[in-house]
């Protein structure tokens, strides 16, 4: 398949580097054992320091997208690329070139419409923050739900969907797989959670808030009209690295 991978970024100068360089040997051994053959986007959310710079120094095609709000931003990626698959990857995440495999070869079988991938932290995390990763990766799995941090699809079943909610200002993949999988069921094909190989992201966050705080937030998302309002979706917006708020 042609696939683009598609990475928004908002003030990730930290990240972006490392997280490009695992993500672009993933794709070159992809590409050096199989026919799919991909694009890098990094969508630079109105970033205030390096981030576009820097993913343009790691060798990404970078579009800009002036609000600052998640949805946009996956959405104005993927309005650039010209993939058959999105592979929607966050700037602190990196996936495997076994789990890119595994997505793109499940598109490419013509019965999935997309899915995600369980989700693993980066470095060793507290009892209480394993529970609440182990809750999501359970829920995940039995709702059918995939993570933002790694979320993949069909373009077309994509563009039929309307894409990512520009309505919402988090869980916009809860909205996005919902929506695939209503389309996917239409048309025989089934939204599939991915389990051997999980992505790894990053736990920063865990340094910032508390267990508790993270656990509600995450089920704020399935609270009715919660995802419609920035200021209950904070850990969102709340950049740590500057200490300041998005605008």
């Amino acid at each position: 398949m042609r696939y683009s991978v598609i990475i928004p970024a908002w003030n990730e100068a930290a990240f972006i580097a490392d997280t490009l360089e695992k993500v672009t040997l993933a794709i070159r051994a992809l590409e050096a054992g199989s026919e799919h053959r991909g694009e890098l986007i990094v969508v630079d959310n109105n970033s205030s320091d390096d981030t576009g710079l820097i993913a343009q120094e790691q060798g990404a095609q970078v579009v800009f997208e002036p609000i600052n709000q998640i949805a946009r931003a996956r959405n104005r990626g993927a309005m650039a690329a010209t993939g058959d698959a999105l592979v929607f990857l966050d700037a602190d995440t990196s996936c495997s070139e076994q789990l890119l495999r595994q997505a793109l070869d499940r598109l490419a079988s013509g019965g999935v419409v997309g899915g995600g991938s369980l989700i693993a932290a980066d470095r060793p995390v507290s009892a209480s923050a394993m529970r609440g990763l182990r809750f999501w990766n359970t829920l995940s799995l039995s709702a059918g739900l995939a993570a933002g941090c790694f979320i993949f699809c069909r373009r077309d079943a994509f563009d039929a969907v309307g894409g990512f909610s520009n309505r919402v200002y988090a869980g916009e993949e809860i909205f996005l797989s919902r929506g695939l999988k209503r389309w996917g069921r239409r048309s025989g094909m089934r939204f599939e959670i991915l389990t051997t190989d999980p992505v790894v992201t990053s736990v920063r966050k865990l340094d910032w808030y508390s267990t508790p705080q993270l656990i509600r937030q995450t089920l704020l998302v399935l609270i009715p009209g919660a995802v419609f309002s920035r200021r209950l979706c904070g850990t969102w917006y709340d950049d740590k690295k500057h200490g300041r708020m998005q605008p």
